[in-house]
């Protein structure tokens, strides 16, 4: 199995899963608005095929570090790289629901919120186990 990250550890598969996942989500993105609308649903919200695609242009960008950072966990330019798609990604997520109330609060929200928030503990938990 030497396709797989070969540190010890599990952050290294969460992240590997995570970037398949989310490389399936921004080729959805370029056939469809469906998901992108399921998370900005909020009333007035219009999600065009423009958005879904940049929506889904950020989120292949982002899946690209998390994979680096899934084979190359120990370098902590590439960690600190990855951490930070998490804190975008969050502060996008919460600015969306909070402040410009595109996004509501359900099933489309949910997953993204708690796989940044999630993601970001554990990085930055495990980041003396992985970076020395």
């Amino acid at each position: 199995m030497s396709y797989l990250p070969q540190n010890e550890g599990i952050l290294q598969y969460w992240l590997l899963l995570l970037s398949i996942v989310s490389i399936g989500n921004s080729v959805q993105s370029y056939l469809t608005t469906s998901y992108t609308r399921r998370i900005y649903s909020a009333p007035d919200t219009t999600v065009t095929p423009l958005h879904a695609r940049t929506f889904g242009t950020y989120t292949a960008l982002a899946s690209i570090i998390r994979l680096y950072a899934a084979y190359n966990i120990t370098d902590p330019v590439v960690y600190q790289l990855a951490l930070w798609t998490y804190v975008v990604a969050l502060g996008h997520f919460y600015s969306e629901w909070l402040v410009f109330r595109t996004a509501r609060f359900g099933e489309g929200l949910v997953g993204p919120l708690a796989i940044s928030m999630g993601s970001i503990v554990w990085m930055v938990v495990q980041w003396g186990e992985y970076i020395r």
